[in-house]
């Protein structure tokens, strides 16, 4: 029997695709040697546990095969789920490590794509540690004026300047000072290299968990006195201190 489409009920469509630009940390990687690269990458998750964890993650091998230094995938990738980190994305890989990633579900991002933009994390087993650092130049703060909303996450070399409202399900990580001249509700994370001397000053504490140098309070943690007021926190003596403005 025929069927007249005229005759054919209309139905509302259930799904929509739309172009989006989002921002996922990029791990960089300059050497092969998986157990170092593990080391490593727990150091960094440790630094800010809440921020990473159930991250997604694209892994970029272009540094490595400039060095025709050969990597198993397999390896790499499930030493990335092993730290509760989730590999969306492999970027700079040749063709067999492609092949090999697209068989572990993992897609093939271009070089160029804008949907992993997010600040990079490196891995660089050549550094030694004793050797002396030179001084490093000042780094600018980040200033941001729009809302961040919930699902956003923002990273800041320096000082991170905010002129609005953290939502909740948002999250703020900085290498320096984190400033909120709104409410914060979401999670913000200042001092993730280690730098017990940076602080968070919000206009309105909600958040959802806040920490310095690793040192974190989740909301349940918070006091009561402190909340939906200006506060600023920081460490002092190993522990968390939340104080008014």
């Amino acid at each position: 029997m025929s069927t007249d489409p005229q005759q054919t009920p209309y139905l509302p469509p259930a799904l929509e695709f739309k172009s989006s630009t989002f921002s996922v940390p990029v791990l960089i990687l300059f050497d092969n040697e998986t157990a170092i690269i593990e080391q490593q990458l727990q150091e960094k998750v440790r630094l800010a546990p809440e921020f990473f964890k159930n991250s997604p993650l694209v892994f970029d091998l272009q540094e490595l095969n400039k060095q025709e230094r050969e990597i198993d995938i397999a390896v790499l990738t499930k030493i990335i789920r092993k730290l509760n980190l989730l590999p969306i994305g492999i970027r700079g890989g040749t063709t067999q490590q492609n092949q090999q990633a697209i068989a572990l579900g993992i897609p093939v991002h271009s070089i160029h794509s804008g949907s992993a933009s997010a600040s990079a994390e490196t891995v660089n087993p050549k550094k030694i540690a004793s050797e002396p650092t030179p001084k490093a130049e000042p780094v600018m703060s980040t200033l941001i004026t729009q809302p961040i909303r919930s699902g956003q996450r923002l990273y800041a070399e320096g000082d991170l300047i905010i002129l609005a409202q953290v939502s909740a399900g948002a999250e703020i990580i900085a290498e320096g000072n984190i400033h909120i001249y709104g409410t914060l509700r979401g999670r913000a994370l200042a001092g993730v290299q280690g730098n017990p001397d940076a602080r968070i000053f919000c206009s309105d504490l909600q958040a959802e968990l806040v920490s310095i140098a690793g040192t974190y309070k989740i909301s349940e943690d918070l006091n009561e006195s402190v909340r939906d007021r200006p506060v600023q926190i920081f460490l002092q003596n190993e522990n968390l201190i939340i104080k008014d403005l």
